[in-house]
């Protein structure tokens, strides 16, 4: 076996069971240190897949910032970080019958495939060209992108800091 299968497997079990500890788990916060466990295991299926940009990309923006604002987002509005989760028996069935079917279906669609099997091109470096098309072509929706998340930030940051008409006056003591 190849190093780059090995990684692949190891890569792809942490990834899962992250994942699935992330949903199963009842403390928020154990969840949110899965979701990252799974996030940095995606980004390294993206280096394998010679995805430099990506992979940075997935780093940069989903495990440095988003999930970091989720987790404390979580630490300071929670008194207690276990939820007690409610399960209904009624979705149970169907959800189990549904599950089973998607999942026999990919079985079977991945065993009757006829998978070609290809020589990896060499990689080469994805960042040049994709900024090149970024400042060239792609620039008006890269702005307008940009304009939209700023926007986003404007109203956050507005929404987090709107007061309250008592403490609004201002401290005449």
């Amino acid at each position: 076996m190849e190093l780059t299968t090995i990684l692949f497997y190891l890569f792809s079990i942490i990834t899962i069971g992250a994942a699935a500890v992330m949903v199963f788990s009842k403390n928020i916060v154990h969840s949110a240190f899965a979701l990252m466990f799974s996030l940095i295991g995606v980004a390294s299926l993206y280096v394998l897949l010679y995805a430099d940009f990506i992979a940075a990309t997935q780093l940069l923006v989903y495990v440095g910032g988003i999930l970091i604002l989720i987790l404390f987002g979580v630490m300071l509005t929670t008194q207690g970080h276990s939820f007690d989760f409610k399960t209904i028996t009624v979705n149970l069935v169907p959800a189990s019958i549904l599950s089973v079917a998607v999942a026999a279906m990919l079985i079977f669609v991945f065993v009757k495939t006829d998978w070609l099997i290809s020589e990896v091109a060499e990689p080469n470096e994805t960042i040049y060209d994709l900024g090149m098309m970024l400042m060239g072509d792609y620039i008006l929706p890269f702005i307008v992108a940009g304009v939209l998340l700023l926007i986003a930030i404007i109203g956050a940051i507005l929404m987090a800091t709107r007061l309250s008409p008592q403490t609004s006056k201002p401290d005449t003591e």
